[in-house]
């Protein structure tokens, strides 16, 4: 389902099943005159009030002609003032006002509707939206609408809770970089083991070329190497297990020919990664050895920049 962080108004319903809802940007707000943004000279209050009539009854003839295509839910953009609430109140319809802008692009999409900005037209010739239930209910102390059952299913809202903003922070981020990685895999569907398969190959494969390679190359090619199976031992660590346990006992087995073992970090020792279906993007795999090759030639470079000697200076 989809969540929007909004309420319905005062007295409507708080639980609705198969409704046609309209999502709208338009301004309902003109019911009253605004002190900013509007100069209007009268000799009395009596035109004041004539004014705020005439905007009163501009207002309900807009609300009529969004109750002629008969939804049971009016959502918009912008803010709805009391008067045209209590117009949708009276009529048994439930709005929503102030949605953000990327909230209503979002709803309109899962749901299959059109934004809409006029109502003049014909009833039926608005393209709304429907879904199998709303509810209003609690997250906490956020009032929040719920939309369950859209047209597409594939939308849908991550509810996070933590208790500071660092640690929600830190798992929008992680969430994020899941999905990246989703995203890619759908995109480009090579993959390749995990649980520090790979890096394991990769790394046995560089030092296999570094044996017989003449020179200082070598030595580079050794320091890359353990750098690639630096990996295998972080998600060790980061898993609460004993990695100078695991890292020497996936090394052996890779060195026996058993190229297709890994970390089977749930029950914390070696495992085939075919038979326990880890596998990772081979695109994002390639990336993080990509960056990281990058990121260890620029510090190179820069140390090797720092550590020149100084130009000598001549004196006047």
């Amino acid at each position: 389902g989809f969540i929007l962080e909004k309420s319905f108004g005062i007295g409507q319903k708080k639980k609705l099943t198969n409704p046609k809802i309209i999502v709208a940007n338009t301004p309902m707000d003109t019911d009253k005159i605004k002190i900013y943004g509007a100069r209007v000279r009268v000799k009395s209050m009596e035109a004041v009030s004539d004014i705020e009539n005439a905007e009163k009854k501009k207002m309900a003839k807009k609300v009529e002609q969004i109750l002629e295509h008969k939804p049971d839910i009016f959502i918009n953009r912008q803010l709805i003032y009391n008067y045209p609430e209590q117009l949708f109140t009276k009529a048994g319809v439930g709005c929503i006002e102030h949605a953000d802008f990327v909230g209503v692009e979002r709803l309109a999409l899962v749901m299959g509707a059109e934004i809409s900005s006029t109502f003049d037209g014909r009833p039926g010739s608005i393209k709304m939206g429907t879904c199998k239930s709303v509810e209003e209910f609690y997250i906490g102390e956020d009032k929040v609408v719920k939309f369950s059952g859209v047209e597409k299913g594939e939308a849908c809202t991550v509810v996070m809770r933590g208790a500071n903003q660092q640690i929600l922070d830190e798992a929008e981020r992680s969430l994020h970089d899941a999905l990246c990685v989703l995203s890619q895999t759908v995109k480009y569907t090579k993959t390749v083991y995990g649980g520090g398969c790979s890096e394991m190959l990769m790394a046995e494969a560089v030092d296999k070329l570094a044996r017989s390679t003449p020179g200082k190359e070598s030595l580079a090619m050794e320091a890359f190497a353990r750098a690639l199976r630096q990996l295998p031992t972080i998600i060790a660590d980061n898993g609460g297990h004993d990695s100078s346990d695991l890292i020497p006992k996936l090394r052996a087995c890779h060195h026996k020919g058993e190229n297709t073992m890994g970390l089977d970090m749930v029950n914390g020792k070696i495992g085939d990664m075919t038979v326990l279906k880890i596998v990772e993007s081979f695109r994002c795999k390639s990336q993080v050895v990509i960056s990281a090759h990058e990121a260890a030639e620029m510090i190179l470079r820069v140390d090797e920049i720092i550590t020149c000697a100084p130009r000598q200076r001549q004196g006047p």
